[in-house]
């Protein structure tokens, strides 16, 4: 109560914070009469005049008013857009390392250009995150033109291609008109960079999986302004991104298990909790499976991978549906995204949960891989120097992003006063009321003509929704994540607005383009041009002016009677767990000042209601006594409970990404510990004097440990050590120093250590300085990351059952951290004493083999992306990348004959494999 009245005496922390920047607005504002009068050549010169007064010492905040005032006139010159002061303010907001909330069609994309060409100043890149290819693409070839004329360059990755804004070329493919193909790299070295935050990310791990410096395309994580921020850095944030190898397990073990579960009857052999997305056996279930199993106790040691197997082929059967949680095309299982409503192909759901859809879908089951790297967003975009986004709906998350990110949120204000009119939730009793409802509220929008978009949190429900309105007779547009629409997206989305109009969407998050009342005409004169069987790229300036004009007219004229008819009315068939994403929903309806509605109609039976605040609102309905059939209740008590329950879910799901975050930075923490030592070798080509420093200590350490202080030299263990000398050094104690036993531990290390040291020598002779340099490279960097695998696994194991310690009183973070910490130490021993074993025991033939036959990598067969399981630490795997072919020169090495790189193994099982 107290901070409500204070914040009315001295305003929020919000509006004290633009209060503060609005001298710098005026700033920018007052520069802009003398930049108008600046040529073309001179706006572009004061690019080169910025860096200038960078290198003498002036700071970007420095230069930040002039910046902005040029970036704002190159804007109007190239795009016809001119910044608003509300989009300065934006501005500024991203420069500073804020989160900017900005309304749907208060021009986020326009924002972004201004601290990009501010930080890109520095030379150390800027990287701009959207979350899909499409937007990407757009964005650059929309932008570009700006930076451009200001002579900076502009780079864009996408999914298998990455590309330079060059208004002078003349792509091929139209879609990708004024984009030069180039390489990863190239685009990397541009001093801005468009992509996904899949690419950004699959590049980084992808770099630290390299052998040669040169091949790295990542120059490091400067400044990034993340797009759709609340759906890349909370939605995704439970999403870890693997690349992965494939693994030698058996699927037969998902189709027993799937069997199993079709025979177990639900409420008696198991029980489902839906709030905590877990199904748990019973006693008799357990009985059962046994018995179906064929397999005795199904808790012993040995059956605890079938009794994994029976649980996630009842968690796919009751907790994850078809056309809700994933499609079926062409034989597959494609993960359906929640929050946006678009398929993803190539994503996997792991710990066996896509297995067990596939068992239950019959479509072919995908072998399960073992992780080869991972990073989950969160500590992807930590890694910035500076990190920064825009969104439509970011306060409701505004103590999360502060909490894991550091990052504050700022509430931009509209251009235009907001005059949409939110109407109170209408609940119904049941779905069926509830729908006859939404579609006799569809058939008086579109009667009177008015514009609608209905949003639904499923295909299913879109479909059967679609279906009763052909009945009707009304003709409408579908969005989802189907692949005949979804290529039609931007299309459908830019006509929702023109009178008459109908659209069902999924959900709208991440649409990215803007609904304009009455239409939108450049996409209008597109589909005139297309009609004609004119290529809108390729056509004239006149074909293309009378176009647009033809489109202009008609939408112009839509625009005032659906203005006439109150603008765009948004309806949601179903509350979403986040506020935040019935709040995307409804901010399509009245951007930048037009009218609009919005309202949303729910039963008992939805998920959400039945699941969270089912026994409150059905207390209200049951107050009310006999509700007539049909008859919605519309009460503030009611949207409050809703709200209620909506806020509970969403401080439950924030627990689970914080907590999934305290386990992923022990990872993190020794993640960036094998990187930087991967660095370090393919940075410093000379390793010599680490190696043998390296085994030096290792021959101290053998020493201490076979032949100890703690005991008397009678008890010396001098067999463990001439076993332990033959198997890393492939040393001969016998024959090299035959009174070994005669002699003390330091009288045994100066004779044994000179002798390594020649014996390293030799090799380094016959091979010459330069080859045996990348053999110690090549070796090391194979070591490192075969060690990295397999404590990936592990890590894995133990994170999987680290939770059981919580039974015997004992923190299980506390636990993982420790046991991952000695698991990591005993990694690192393994990875020295590998390499000296390798390096000493390496076989140096008289014809040395070509560079090129040396450089086979160690390469994954598939890669995967992934997505958010049932567990708080869940993840997801994906799809094969196309093998590359490795083309060699020089005689051809038989795969059982000894590996070149002298590790004594057959060709075939080392550098041979892949």
């Amino acid at each position: 109560m107290w901070s409500k009245i204070l914040a009315k005496i001295i305003g929020t922390a919000n509006e004290r914070y633009l209060k503060k920047i609005r001298p710098i607005v005026e700033k920018i504002n007052a520069l802009e009469p003398e930049v108008e009068k600046l040529t073309n050549e001179q706006l572009r010169a004061k690019t080169d005049e910025f860096k200038m007064r960078l290198a003498d010492g002036e700071t970007l905040d420095d230069l930040l008013p002039e910046a902005f005032a040029v970036v704002r006139e190159a804007s109007r010159r190239t795009t016809g857009m001119r910044h608003f002061d509300v989009q300065l303010i934006g501005g500024i907001v991203l420069h500073q390392g804020k989160i900017a909330e900005m309304k749907t069609g208060e021009g986020k994309t326009l924002v972004a250009t201004l601290p990009l060409y501010l930080n890109a100043l520095t030379g150390k890149g800027c990287h701009l995150v959207t979350v899909n290819d499409y937007l990407a693409k757009r964005d650059t070839v929309w932008m570009g033109p700006i930076y451009h004329l200001l002579g900076l360059t502009v780079g864009v990755i996408q999914h298998e291609a990455s590309f330079l804004y060059d208004p002078t070329y003349k792509n091929p493919d139209p879609r990708l008109a004024r984009l030069r193909p180039c390489t990863r790299k190239e685009a990397y070295l541009a001093d801005i960079t468009y992509g996904t935050n899949n690419e950004f990310g699959f590049d980084y791990l992808r770099d630290n999986m390299k052998y040669d410096l040169s091949e790295c395309v990542q120059r490091g994580h400067y400044y990034a302004i993340v797009d759709e921020v609340d759906s890349i850095l909370i939605d995704e944030a439970r999403t870890p991104l693997i690349i992965s190898g494939p693994s030698e397990e058996t699927v037969q073990k998902y189709y027993d298990a799937d069997a199993v579960a079709r025979r177990l009857v639900k409420g008696v052999d198991y029980e489902v909790d839906e709030k905590a997305r877990t199904v748990a056996l019973t006693e008799s279930g357990i009985e059962k499976a046994e018995r179906l199993f064929g397999c005795g106790n199904l808790y012993a040691p040995e059956n605890m991978d079938l009794l994994h197997c029976l649980t996630q082929a009842l968690v796919a059967h009751n907790l994850y549906k078809r056309d809700y949680h994933y499609i079926v095309k062409d034989g597959e299982v494609i993960i359906v995204d929640e929050f946006t409503g678009r398929q993803m192909p190539g994503r996997r759901w792991s710990d066996g949960l896509h297995q067990a859809i596939e068992a239950k879908e019959g479509v072919r089951i995908q072998a399960e891989n073992q992780t080869l790297a991972t990073i989950t967003f969160q500590n992807y975009f930590r890694m910035y120097e500076k990190l920064a986004g825009m969104t439509g709906t970011a306060e409701t998350e505004a103590e999360e992003f502060m909490k894991i990110y550091n990052l504050d949120v700022v509430v931009i204000p509209t251009h235009k006063p907001m005059i949409r009119v939110d109407h109170p939730d209408l609940v119904f009793r049941t779905a069926e009321e509830k729908w006859n409802a939404v579609i006799e509220e569809i058939k008086e929008c579109y009667q009177r003509g008015q514009p609608v978009l209905v949003g639904t949190v499923s295909i299913e429900n879109s479909e059967m929704l679609s279906r009763r309105l052909k009945k009707l007779g009304i003709p409408h547009n579908v969005l989802n994540a189907k692949p005949e629409n979804a290529e039609r997206e931007a299309e459908i989305v830019a006509q929702a607005g023109r009178k008459g109009a109908v659209t069902i969407a999924t959900n709208m998050a991440g649409r990215g383009t803007d609904i304009l009342l009455g239409g939108n005409p450049e996409f209008l004169a597109k589909e005139f041009l297309k009609k004609q069987e004119i290529n809108p790229e390729e056509a004239t300036p006149e074909q293309w002016r009378a176009a647009y004009e033809k489109a202009k007219a008609i939408t112009e004229k839509e625009h005032e009677e659906v203005v006439r008819l109150g603008g765009l009315h948004i309806i949601g068939t179903e509350r979403h767990e986040a506020r935040r994403i019935d709040n995307q929903l409804r901010g399509r309806s009245g951007r930048q000042g037009d009218p609009g509605s919005s309202r949303f109609y729910l039963s008992l039976e939805d998920d959400l209601m039945r699941i969270f605040a089912g026994p409150r609102v059905k207390a209200i309905m049951d107050r009310l006594g006999g509700w007539p059939y049909g008859e919605p209740i519309e009460s503030k008590m009611v949207t409050r409970a809703i709200e209620r329950a909506q806020k509970a879910v969403e401080a439950h799901n924030f627990a689970i990404r914080k907590h999934l975050l305290e386990y992923d930075d022990v990872m993190n923490k020794q993640r960036e510990t094998i990187y930087g030592l991967r660095r370090q070798l393919l940075e410093e080509t000379d390793q010599r004097d680490y190696i043998l420093s390296l085994a030096e200590d290792l021959l101290e350490d053998l020493l201490q440990q076979y032949l100890s202080d703690e005991v008397s030299p009678s008890e010396w263990d001098f067999n463990g050590l001439k076993i332990e000398l033959r198997h890393i050094y492939g040393f001969d104690l016998e024959a090299e120093v035959p009174d070994y036993e005669q002699l003390g531990r330091e009288e045994l290390k100066e004779l044994i250590w000179p002798k390594l040291k020649a014996k390293y020598e030799e090799k380094e002779v016959l091979l010459g300085r330069e080859a045996m340099r990348y053999y110690e490279r090549i070796i090391m960097l194979n070591i490192v990351d075969a060690q990295w695998k397999d404590h990936l696994l592990v890590l894995d194991h133990l994170k999987e059952g680290i939770g059981l310690r919580g039974y015997a009183q004992r923190d299980p973070l506390v636990e993982y951290k420790k046991e991952a910490f000695a698991l990591f130490e005993a990694m690192l021993d393994r990875i020295d004493r590998e390499t000296i074993r390798f390096l000493w025991n390496l076989q140096v033939t008289a014809e040395a083999a070509p560079r090129e036959r040396l450089e086979r990598r160690r390469r994954p067969q598939r890669v995967q992306y992934v997505h958010a399981s049932v567990s708080a630490t869940a993840s997801a795997r994906g799809e094969p990348e196309k093998p590359r072919t490795i083309r060699h020169e020089g005689p051809k090495i038989g795969p059982n004959d000894p590996c070149p790189c002298g590790s004594g193994r057959k060709y075939k099982k080392c550098h041979g494999v892949g």
